[in-house]
């Protein structure tokens, strides 16, 4: 009897959850430090058990901590965690799991040391090379902050906001740092607009790093998005 297409798919989709939340549980243990660098994983038959897993969903999820440095696996050796140096932290998930583990105001801050790194470059390099797509990202991303009528709206367009920004550099290895932060920058803007006065607080700011880019003075820019940092930092560290 031919395979059912819809069973197949599910039963896919299951086995692909199931070594998710595996590889999900041991990232937040290694990075939580439950797990130091250089100690062994529990022998695969302890992790089945306590995953409730096959030794193939196990080994899939061992995989994908391989995959970004977590873990090494070496022939009558074992698993073992790496060396903090080799976790490959500028990944998606790992971003994620990092963040929800590590001290908040610790890894606000290092996320805010990464923002003042790159932002007002970007928005000089915005200013220099946005075109007319770009630039009615970033339009219609100020007006969504000026127009927004709470929190939400006001973090969704502040969001997009720096997103449009970084779209505007027209230097496609800078796209992708926006999608890898995305989440993590989300809820950075959401604290901050909570530590505010008032969740649009910032809209001066804000206005001030757009105009300097549509008028094309990258001088100016950087020195309106160093500004809006500055505010940023100032918030996290009160």
């Amino acid at each position: 009897m031919p395979d059912n297409p819809a069973r197949t798919q599910s039963e896919a989709i299951i086995h692909r959850d199931l070594h998710g939340r595996v590889a999900h549980e041991l990232g937040l243990a290694i990075l939580r430090g439950d797990i130091a660098p250089g100690a062994a994983l529990p022998r695969e038959a302890e992790l089945m058990e306590r995953f409730d897993v096959s030794r193939t969903v196990l080994r899939e999820a061992l995989r994908t901590l391989t995959s970004k440095g977590l873990v090494e696996s070496r022939p009558k050796v074992g698993t073992r965690v790496r060396a903090r140096h080799a976790w490959n932290l500028l990944d998606t998930d790992m971003l994620d799991w990092y963040s929800r583990v590590a001290p908040p105001l610790q890894f606000a801050l290092k996320l805010q040391e990464m923002r003042e790194m790159i932002e007002p470059y970007a928005a000089a390099l915005a200013a220099d090379n946005h075109d007319s797509d770009t630039l009615a990202c970033l339009a219609r991303a100020h007006q969504a902050m000026a127009d927004a009528q709470n929190m939400d709206e006001w973090v969704r367009a502040d969001l997009e906001f720096h997103l449009c920004v970084l779209a505007a550099c027209s230097n496609e290895l800078l796209i992708p740092l926006g999608a890898l932060i995305e989440r993590t920058l989300e809820g950075q803007l959401r604290l901050n607009a909570k530590r505010a006065d008032v969740y649009n607080a910032s809209l001066a700011e804000h206005t001030a790093v757009f105009d300097a880019i549509v008028a094309r003075d990258a001088a100016a820019a950087r020195r309106a998005m160093a500004d809006l940092l500055g505010v940023t930092r100032g918030r996290i560290e009160a």
